[in-house]
């Protein structure tokens, strides 16, 4: 009887699951009816903001929406196909951009070039997904670019929005289309021909764009793969293993010369360069027609211990229609070269003519144990002492080159802003001095880094000014603005570790942070002789040094400064008016006599004397009162800058601008960069008085000695003649030197009000709230 029941249980067991699978069966029967092939035979023009998919292959594991959708109702085959990519957390979206056919003509003279210079951004929910590259002078340009992009919501179409690039101005509107995700099949190819509209102008005809596109359904263990591959946390561990480089070569291409000439007609060439350090190359923008081309490029390559460390230059003319012409290579051993030093090298072009100017550091170790490495430094009073004999006052004659030695000791940072999305940052440190750059390794992942780095420089020039910028590395070696300190030779108190405060681009605010500082200790032991020849000397330019361009608040600023230097003599003017006006009687005769007393005894050894009369009276002035008020450390409330965001600031500040004053840019630059020459050089001379920095005063006090001796002891005809002749024939006896001005260069020296209020310190530590909160309500009151 057992028996029997068992087997009735385990038929009827049996039957139930044979019903389920003859339902399941059926169910895919019919769910593949609804997935049968559609019988597209071309590309589809599209018009309208949906696209129709044309004929291609699908593969038979991935799901499709119904094809029997146009044949229900318009409410249910929505829901069916809403239904459908619900189904999936997640999507990528394959683009294959291909070309553009027949787009309008943008450019400003479009009626005689008909052209324009067209790109592609892709968005989704205002979020730019992928943007191409720009086709230069083509109204039917070929991109060719493939990519991929994710994609959360099928639901929301992807916008495709057309530009004009327009350099420095407004890139021109070119039309938009939109790209319907809920049309698509699931992986499957479409090619696709959209056609670009301009909504204010609904009518016009503005051309098509052509491309293929995939939509790929994925599961949420690929959605969260994809997104730990793209996080930034990922990005950082990813780089923290990866990272085996063991230097960064810095490297300012300058210029060349005597460049062989490709261009027949006008005799000359269109050179670039081109430069490959392992597997990392780098190539620098063309200068157009010239043999004697200057870029001014500054770039970073990383050094590796396993790869062979020779730097491969090669230079190019660049033809628009053939291929492009070499011009010549040269090859750079960087085994030879010093660390933590830059390097100035002329190297000769092989396999061609000219010669090619780098500066040239590396910098930036990741290893322990090697020379800048402070924690292995044991300081050597040998070697300090041979360093002060070597730079003692009356060695003029050395083959050094430098006037002096610098020695920096970075200990670490804190308080610095948070750069990266989990609230860290990347932080490494760069020191600049005139052309020499250096640079600490990078701490990941910290608001406080220890880099525990020794620097040394040698000092061409006393008057030059140390500045170190803190970066925070991001991936693919871009860098993020943290903070930046500028410390004069001269201002430098030997020996003393103390924190120094970090301020913004600007230099007149504190930077962004928890009030950011940065630790160091310098010491820096110079020639006074050797260092006062080398200030009345032309001063070295810097190779990386851009003019400023035109903004409006530089042109205001520098027009008060010029403001503050007139109003300056016309104040004298108005004493000597009142004079003359004998606005008070007993000046007005006491200057008279003294007028007549001047001109009856003139000589001109008097000029210099009255100089120093009024040098004498600001010295007692320098040391009563301790200096320049512009370099006395202020708080954060006594700052009247404005923090703003500098990068969307000045873009929006620069377009805007651009669009006004198109005609006279070229004009307003000139005036405001010789305007704040102008005040620039009169700030220098009032600070070059007022003892701003003591060292310079005294060289000019000694030359006015010195001036006022010779007036004294020789008749002025006889040095006007030996003026005349040394400016007569020094092209003929020194023909290589530079003609130069001894007092301009000296000026060239002194820092003006702008420079001071780079220069000048903020207090490390956080100002006291109750004075903070006392100002407040004395303000409010």
């Amino acid at each position: 009887m057992c028996t029997i029941w068992r087997h009735r249980i385990v038929s009827a067991l049996v039957n139930c699951l044979l019903m389920k699978k003859l339902k399941t069966a059926v169910r895919k029967w019919r769910t593949m009816r609804l997935f049968r092939k559609r019988d597209d035979s071309s590309v589809t023009r599209q018009t309208s903001i949906e696209p129709v998919p044309s004929t291609s292959g699908t593969p038979a594991h991935l799901s499709r929406p119904p094809n029997d959708l146009l044949q229900l109702e318009p409410d249910e085959g929505q829901k069916l196909r809403e239904q459908h990519l619900r189904q999936f957390s997640f999507f990528q979206l394959r683009i294959h951009l291909k070309r553009g056919q027949s787009l309008i003509a943008m450019d400003k003279n479009g009626l005689l070039s008909g052209t324009s210079d067209p790109y592609v951004k892709f968005k989704a929910g205002g979020r730019l997904l992928h943007k191409s590259r720009i086709v230069y002078r083509d109204l039917n340009p070929v991109w060719d670019e493939c990519f991929t992009v994710p994609i959360e919501d099928p639901f929301q179409p992807v916008q495709l929005k057309v530009f004009d690039y327009d350099w420095g101005l407004q890139d021109d509107f070119m039309g938009s289309c939109q790209l319907d995700l809920t049309a698509l099949e699931l992986g499957r190819a479409h090619d696709l021909v959209l056609c670009l509209r301009d909504p204010n102008k609904p009518s016009l005809d503005l051309g098509e764009i052509v491309l293929n596109v995939t939509l790929y359904p994925k599961s949420q263990e690929d959605k969260e793969a994809y997104l730990l591959k793209n996080t930034r946390l990922s990005d950082v561990n990813k780089r923290l293993k990866a990272q085996i480089w063991s230097s960064v070569v810095t490297i300012v291409l300058v210029e060349a010369k005597n460049l062989p000439a490709m261009d027949v007609e006008t005799r000359s060439s269109d050179p670039y360069c081109k430069f490959r350090l392992g597997n990392e190359k780098y190539k620098s923008k063309v200068i157009w027609k010239t043999l004697h081309p200057s870029w001014l490029e500054q770039f970073d390559l990383h050094l590796y211990d396993d790869q062979e460390q020779i730097l491969e230059v090669t230079v190019w003319d660049k033809d628009k229609q053939t291929k492009d012409d070499f011009l010549g290579r040269c090859a750079i051993d960087l085994s030879r070269l010093e660390r933590e030093k830059t390097h100035n090298i002329w190297q000769e072009l092989e396999d061609g003519n000219g010669q090619i100017f780098l500066l040239l550091t590396i910098s930036g170790t990741t290893q322990s144990e090697t020379i800048t490495d402070l924690a292995s430094y044991r300081e050597n009073p040998r070697d300090i002492e041979i360093i002060e004999r070597r730079y003692t006052w009356y060695r003029l004659n050395e083959t050094t080159s430098g006037v002096g030695w610098l020695c920096v000791k970075v200990y670490g940072a804190k308080g610095l802003a948070a750069a990266d999305l989990g609230g860290k940052s990347d932080p490494f440190c760069v020191l600049e001095l005139g052309n020499s750059r250096l640079q600490t390794h990078t701490e990941y992942k910290t608001l406080t880094p220890n880099w525990m780095k020794i620097f040394t420089f040698t000092v061409k020039d006393i008057s030059s000014i140390l500045e170190l910028t803190v970066y925070d590395e991001d991936h693919d070696h871009k860098v993020e603005f943290l903070g930046k300190l500028a410390v004069p030779l001269l201002n430098i108190r030997n020996g003393e570790k103390r924190w120094f405060a970090l301020k913004d681009k600007k230099m007149r605010a504190r930077a962004k942070g928890n009030y950011p500082q940065i630790l160091l200790e310098m010491s820096v032991i110079w020639n006074p002789l050797k260092a006062a020849i080398r200030v009345v000397n032309p001063i070295e330019p810097k190779y990386m040094h851009q003019e400023a361009k035109f903004k409006r608040q530089l042109f205001i600023r520098n027009v008060m400064r010029l403001k503050a230097i007139i109003m300056w003599f016309l104040e004298f003017g108005k004493i000597l008016q009142d004079c003359f006006e004998w606005e008070s009687r007993l000046r007005s005769f006491i200057g008279l006599l003294a007028w007549l007393a001047f001109c009856y005894n003139y000589q001109m050894w008097m000029m210099p004397f009255l100089l120093l009369v009024f040098f004498t009276r600001n010295w007692l002035i320098y040391r009563l009162t301790g200096g320049n008020p512009l370099l006395i450390p202020v708080d954060d409330d006594d700052l009247q800058a404005e923090e703003d965001d500098e990068e969307e600031v000045d873009k929006e500040e620069k377009k805007s601008l651009k669009e006004r004053l198109q005609a006279i840019q070229e004009v307003t630059q000139t005036v405001q960069n010789a305007i704040g020459y102008v005040a620039s050089l009169g700030e220098a001379v009032k600070n070059l008085m007022n003892f701003t920095v003591p060292y310079l005063s005294y060289i000019a006090i000694v030359m006015l000695i010195g001036a006022m001796i010779v007036l004294y002891l020789i008749p002025l005809r006889y040095l006007l003649m030996a003026w005349g002749i040394n400016k007569f024939t020094r092209k003929i006896l020194r023909p290589h030197t530079i003609p130069n001005n001894e007092v301009l260069d000296l000026l060239s020296r002194v820092p003006d009000d702008e420079t001071l209020l780079d220069i000048r310190e903020l207090k490390p530590h956080a100002p006291n709230e109750n004075r903070r909160d006392a100002r407040k309500k004395h303000k409010a009151s």
